[in-house]
């Protein structure tokens, strides 16, 4: 996943950062930060120009804020009573760069409060989420400013500015329309009131999942219990009672690396049934971190908002700037897998009844049968064993599979400097990336494993991105957070096969941060239903046979992966996608659907709302949504609101994408990695997305790959 600022309000002034400063901003800069002795104001002097993270602290951060706020509100003064008429080099690259020091506390913040969370640092958001919703307002609602922005627009083909400065002007322009710019004042007051209290539940309710995420417990009082667990699992569930004051006990927290094993693995069905039951109820459990009612809240306020700009629902209006464009696009994509997914969901089911009854369970399978008795069945069906396969996978080893793979698609080398430059981790690494021709191309740092302080799932951040200063690139700083599984005793951080496919995902996104290149931020992003593809499309060199090669080496012996292993790999691989793909689809309709509604009852009931449709749709009873909505962060924290589908809808087009390097016979044909290089990875959102994608596959997208790819064409 492509991390998306909690901060959702200063995230729009955030990408104001990439063009040459005024001069005298720049001189009032310098001597600010000569001044300081907070490391976010004073210039960093480290390697790279990385933040000194063991000097900032909540008061570091909140001084930052509030002069980046303060240094930003006059430099938006000065655009303002700028007595010459507005052009492209005073207005719009002027207020680009009028939030430069803002942007460096948040970037900085943003990594942090997420990956090492205190809960200080979540009291700091909370206190600054008004004003950073406040300032956001007060600049896309000021009347003046918004003039010599429009007057930029309305002249834009009479001038010679280039295709990404008129792309930059537009993206801008729009930004404001989004805002509420062209709202009366009563409408604007409405706005800004709605813009805060959303910022301000998008926040309560990231800090209650992470609260119900590490601390809701399962807990085990005999070994015998634990039966088909692997030794390594075990020792974990031990570390955490012990962690926990619990010692001589056994524990799992709804982490996935503590609960999955325990649902694809442990026979004892009662202890699956606790663990997947406070799995799925988190945020639902009618204590003081309950979600329910900030879920029903969110909805309600984000129609009214949407209401309030002119659309008719909340995702018409997200999907306004999306490559979907309208909902029933979404909806359309959705329907067509759905069937073929369902129906292969309800195939699986029949197998898991038939191993269920090798057990003497004479009865309907249930949601914390489903992985158990998949995976027996999957064994049953082609003689594999994940957890052998796992043997091979030790993390270390993967990257450097990871790294094999970007080295012979665009020629970047890496080279670690994990001791020469700050880390706000122990456990993180770090690497200087070189582009093919030796110049710094980015900081890459890898933070792969869980710890109490990190929200779950795994994302794409990063401390700096790629932007120009005085006509010199910058490179970026990039971070891959996940929660993979640790080493234990004697046993090393081996992975599951979903875990190194997220590796290579999250890499895909780090890959697209480290090859942008970009002269002004504001077209730096990509449109959410594009910004899968760079890390949907590197998943399919994980398991290939030249990339298994490099990095697939029994921890013990040092030995290959066996071919018979990979064959049998190969052959299963595509079992289980009937689950997979409609749990995945489930919520993206969740999320659709409360994000098209028209009206919101008063004592609107989200879990009831979720159920009905659902049942609507002929879901299986076993199968719930991958994330249900109290729990559904995607959506609920604002990064993906009725953008959930995204997933899906780029892997249209990272399917069809892949097709193009099998077409040649080479997965790492040099010809088409550089046009996807040319014409994905490093134009950013200077045009939109189809229109990159055809200009690298010379067609359209088809749907084909993907049906295929998970095994749903048949």
């Amino acid at each position: 996943m492509k991390k998306i600022t909690l901060m959702t309000m200063i995230a729009t002034t955030m990408a104001m950062g990439g063009c040459k400063m005024q001069e005298n901003a720049n001189t009032e800069v310098i001597t600010e930060q000569a001044a300081s002795d907070n490391a976010l104001i004073a210039k960093s002097n480290n390697k790279h120009s990385i933040e000194s993270f063991g000097k900032i602290g909540v008061n570091e951060y909140k001084e930052a804020f509030l002069k980046g706020l303060e240094r930003q509100n006059a430099r938006i003064k000065e655009i303002i009573n700028n007595p010459d008429a507005p052009t492209f080099a005073n207005t719009i690259a002027a207020l680009e760069n009028s939030g430069e020091e803002l942007e460096r506390a948040e970037y900085t913040f943003e990594p942090i409060e997420n990956s090492n969370s205190t809960q200080e640092l979540r009291d700091l958001s909370k206190e600054m989420s008004p004003a950073f919703s406040k300032h956001n307002d007060d600049i896309y609602m000021n009347p003046a400013l918004f003039s010599r922005v429009k007057k930029v627009y309305d002249d834009i083909n009479s001038t010679d500015l280039t295709h990404e400065q008129k792309k930059v002007v537009e993206k801008i322009y729009k930004r404001f329309e989004r805002n509420g710019a062209n709202l009366n004042d009563a409408d604007k007051a409405r706005l800004s009131q709605l813009n805060e209290e959303i910022s301000a539940l998008q926040i309560q309710f990231s800090s209650n999942l992470l609260h119900e995420t590490n601390n809701t417990f399962v807990t085990v009082d005999k070994l015998s219990d634990l039966e088909g667990l692997s030794q390594a699992d075990i020792e974990r569930a031990a570390e955490m009672a012990k962690e926990q004051g619990q010692e001589g006990k056994w524990m799992f927290n709804m982490q996935r690396t503590s609960c999955n094993p325990v649902l694809q693995y442990c026979k004892n069905r009662e202890l699956r049934r606790k663990v997947y039951n406070a799995y799925c109820n988190r945020g639902n459990q009618g204590n003081e971190w309950d979600n329910k009612e900030i879920c029903a809240k969110l909805v309600r306020l984000r129609l009214e908002r949407a209401k309030l700009m002119g659309y008719k629902n909340c995702a018409s209006q997200i999907l306004d700037t999306r490559m979907a464009k309208t909902p029933e696009a979404v909806y359309n994509l959705l329907d067509q897998i759905w069937a073929p997914a369902v129906k292969k969901a309800n195939e699986e089911l029949a197998d898991i009844r038939e191993e269920m009854k090798k057990d003497g369970l004479d009865c309907e399978p249930e949601g914390w049968d489903y992985r158990f008795y998949s995976e027996r069945a999957r064994k049953a069906k082609f003689n594999f064993d994940e957890s052998k396969l796992s043997e091979y996978l030790e993390i270390n080893n993967v990257l450097k599979g990871i790294f094999y793979c970007a080295n012979k698609l665009y020629g970047v080398t890496f080279k670690e400097v994990t001791s020469e430059v700050p880390s706000y981790e122990k456990t993180a690494q770090a690497w200087e990336v070189y582009d093919k021709d030796s110049t710094l191309l980015a900081i890459f740092y890898s933070d792969y494993y869980p710890r109490s302080s990190k929200r779950a799932g795994a994302w794409c951040t990063g401390f700096r991105e790629q932007k120009y200063e005085n006509g010199k690139r910058v490179a970026p700083v990039v971070v891959n957070v996940c929660s993979m599984t640790p080493a234990t005793g004697d046993i090393p951080a081996l992975q599951s096969v979903d875990n190194v496919t997220t590796m290579f995902h999250e890499f895909g996104h780090a890959l697209h941060s480290f090859m942008r290149d970009v002269h002004y931020t504001t077209v730096g992003d990509v449109e959410r239903d594009f910004v899968e593809l760079p890390s949907q499309i590197n998943e399919h060199w994980a398991f290939e046979p030249e990339v298994l090669d490099i990095y697939a080496k029994h921890y013990k012996t040092g030995e290959p992966l066996p071919k018979e292993l990979l064959a049998k790999y190969n052959a299963a691989s595509k079992y289980g996608q009937g689950f997979a793909t409609t749990e995945y689809l489930a919520a993206s309709y969740v999320d659709m659907d409360l994000h098209v509604l028209t009206e919101v009852p008063e004592n609107f009931d989200v879990m009831q709302f979720e159920a009905q449709k659902l049942a609507e749709r002929g879901i299986p009873r076993q199968i719930k949504p991958r994330y249900s909505v109290t729990n559904f962060s995607h959506t609920m924290e604002g990064g993906y609101t009725a953008g959930y589908y995204s997933y899906i809808w780029a892997e249209v087009l990272d399917a069809d994408g892949f097709e193009a390097f099998k077409e040649t016979g080479d997965i790492f044909n040099p010809e088409v990695a550089e046009r996807f290089r040319k014409y994905v990875l490093t134009p950013g959102g200077i045009d939109d997305g189809m229109t990159m994608y055809r200009r690298f596959r010379g067609a359209d997208p088809k749907i084909d790959a993907l049906l295929r790819g998970r095994g749903l064409d048949k």
